[in-house]
């Protein structure tokens, strides 16, 4: 998990910097094409061409761009929270992939496992399997010997363990989700705000002075929905897949109680 987090994190990192060594280009192209402009008229078909080029541009290159516009310092954050919440969701969706157990067949297994070597076999068989309906089954057959009301007790307690286990850093990501589009609303009213004073400094309302901010102040508000977006996706799988594991555990619980009933007799 710390390995993911910290090869995300750099290049999370790459990127950013990345994008602000384009931002600057991109000022200094544009600062060049408008001297060049003003110069004669056959700018104005370089401008053209210029225009085509864009309009010919990727999906990539345009989201780039509208990244760098919005303010790569600022919209670093919202990345970052899109980063981190993704090494979250990617660490829960393998993890519960891999505590994903074939339910119906454990329960054959175990209770074939019974009828011929008795508890103990069927203990080498819940070792042998990975994912917490074996780790639920293994701890209800070491109490088996105590008595079924033991055996019980001990399932129920062994499976609020595991529930643990299935929501770790679940909250995390519920908190990416939320910061997210809030940190886009903040870049929205700080460029408010800042084209605000442009009009009281110049004394009147100009479009093209405060046209700049307003477009800032909706880019950070556009990428910060995206991200939550994106994340809240991921978040919905990993609750449905949470709660399908759950139920399993719910039902071989049950079943394991049924089949130690029957040992008994």
């Amino acid at each position: 998990m710390k390995r993911l987090f910290s090869i995300l994190a750099l290049a999370g990192l790459m990127v950013l910097n990345a994008t602000t060594a384009n931002a600057a280009t991109m000022d200094a192209v544009t600062n060049t094409t408008e001297f060049v402009a003003t110069t004669d008229d056959t700018t104005a078909v370089f401008l053209q061409d210029d225009s085509a080029a864009e309009a010919d541009k990727s999906f990539h290159q345009v989201l780039k761009e509208r990244f760098i516009e919005g303010g790569a310092g600022f919209m670093g954050i919202v990345l970052l929270c899109l980063i981190l919440g993704l090494a979250v969701a990617i660490e829960r969706i393998i993890f519960l992939n891999l505590a994903t157990t074939n339910t119906q067949k454990l329960s054959s297994s175990v209770e074939d496992a019974l009828a011929s070597g008795g508890v103990e076999a069927a203990k080498e068989v819940c070792r042998n399997t990975k994912g917490p309906v074996a780790s639920i089954f293994y701890q209800g057959l070491d109490r088996v010997d105590e008595g079924i009301e033991s055996a019980e007790k001990a399932v129920v307690a062994y499976g609020g363990v595991q529930m643990g286990q299935l929501e770790k850093n679940i909250s995390w990501l519920s908190l990416f989700i939320a910061i997210a589009p809030m940190l886009g609303f903040m870049g929205t009213v700080i460029g408010m705000i800042q084209a605000f004073d442009k009009i009281s400094a110049a004394g009147g309302l100009d479009a093209s002075l405060i046209a700049g901010d307003i477009k800032v102040a909706l880019l950070t508000t556009v990428f910060g929905l995206v991200v939550a977006i994106i994340l809240q996706i991921f978040y919905n799988y990993i609750i449905a897949k949470m709660d399908s594991i759950v139920n399993d555990m719910e039902d071989a619980s049950i079943t394991l109680v049924d089949l130690l009933v029957d040992h008994k007799k």
